[in-house]
């Protein structure tokens, strides 16, 4: 009886030694000097896959092989900028000039790789919610500021080669320039955007400072297990990307899926847009090239050009958009 309980005393201690201890980490993937996933290297996030999910496809969240074929095909046919009529516009763009020539796009030719129809998984119809009322508000403002363009303050930040969309934060895959490098350190974390060539060092912290608000606001840094977790609050402009306020919280999560592909999923919450959080993902995947400087506008000369554009049409009893002057 006594070798019978030994014996199974053995085999229970020996079933548990095999089995994993759970901690959060992955014993295979590279990491840093100080015991942290090592996420350096350069990446692309360029892919066709839209942010919202297209409304003729409301009905798939994810497409088949042959489906995901067909539809990249007519997206890469669609947004070809040299099939487009520049008097007849399209691909977004209304008649007039129509902005570059294909050549300059690097927008991605195949969808994510689990075929999602749309970045965003949340809201569960893949699509961004509606602004709420004070979103909207802010929106009119800065629609009229746009239709005014009295000064450089007028436009976007984008046209005044501040922040762009899609260098983030949060990333969004954009028509050109869709790479990142990832550098860190003990105490911090680099992402270099090549689109603007934006450098955003996130500091190791547990608590934000508002001492001096940044365009694309106060970052930290923390690991839970293997993902890499940034908070981002107190952003300088009252208007960001896509409708944000000043009010925005991101949450971005960063984690490795295999040797060559990390996992970036982000979370907007900001109730003076959205009366609920959104969410968007999509793979970077490593690429050997490097990332190579964006001079935006070289000098700004483009701004002087857009607003000189502007007080011309302003002329000719026009706004810029080539619309009659409504007399009050």
């Amino acid at each position: 009886m006594k070798n019978s309980v030994l014996a199974l005393f053995s085999f229970l201690i020996g079933g548990f030694s095999l089995a994993p201890v759970v901690t959060g980490q992955q014993a295979d993937i590279p990491r840093t000097e100080n015991g942290h996933p090592d996420f350096q290297g350069t990446y692309t996030y360029r892919t066709i896959t839209p942010l919202n999910r297209p409304r003729e496809l409301e009905h798939l969240e994810v497409l088949t092989a042959e489906q995901a074929m067909e539809w990249e095909e007519f997206e890469l046919r669609r947004q070809n900028r040299d099939l487009i009529i520049d008097s007849v516009g399209g691909a977004g763009y209304p008649p007039g000039v129509i902005s570059y020539n294909n050549f300059w796009y690097e927008r991605g030719e195949n969808t994510v790789a689990d075929r999602r129809t749309s970045l965003i998984y949340d809201p569960p119809n893949g699509r961004l919610p509606a602004l709420n009322e004070t979103g909207r508000e802010r929106a009119q403002v800065r629609a009229e500021n746009r239709r005014l363009s009295i000064g450089p303050e007028g436009r976007t930040l984008a046209d005044r080669c501040l922040m762009s969309g899609g260098a983030g934060p949060p990333i969004v895959p954009g028509a050109y320039n869709n790479n990142i490098q990832i550098v860190q350190t003990k105490d911090h974390i680099m992402i270099l955007s090549e689109m603007i060539h934006r450098a955003r060092i996130i500091r190791f912290d547990d608590e934000h400072q508002t001492r001096h608000t940044k365009w694309d606001g106060d970052a930290i840094a923390r690991f839970e297990g293997d993902t890499l977790v940034i908070n981002t609050r107190h952003f300088y402009y009252h208007d960001n990307g896509r409708g944000a306020s000043d009010q925005m919280i991101l949450e971005e999560r960063i984690r490795r899926v295999d040797e060559t592909t990390l996992e970036y999923d982000f979370t907007i919450e900001d109730p003076l847009s959205w009366d609920r959080p959104w969410s968007a993902k999509f793979p970077l995947r490593f690429i050997n090239d490097p990332v190579y400087e964006y001079a935006c506008h070289e000098g700004n000369h483009g701004l002087a050009g857009i607003l000189a554009g502007w007080r011309r049409y302003e002329s000719m009893g026009m706004n810029g958009n080539g619309t009659p002057i409504e007399e009050d």
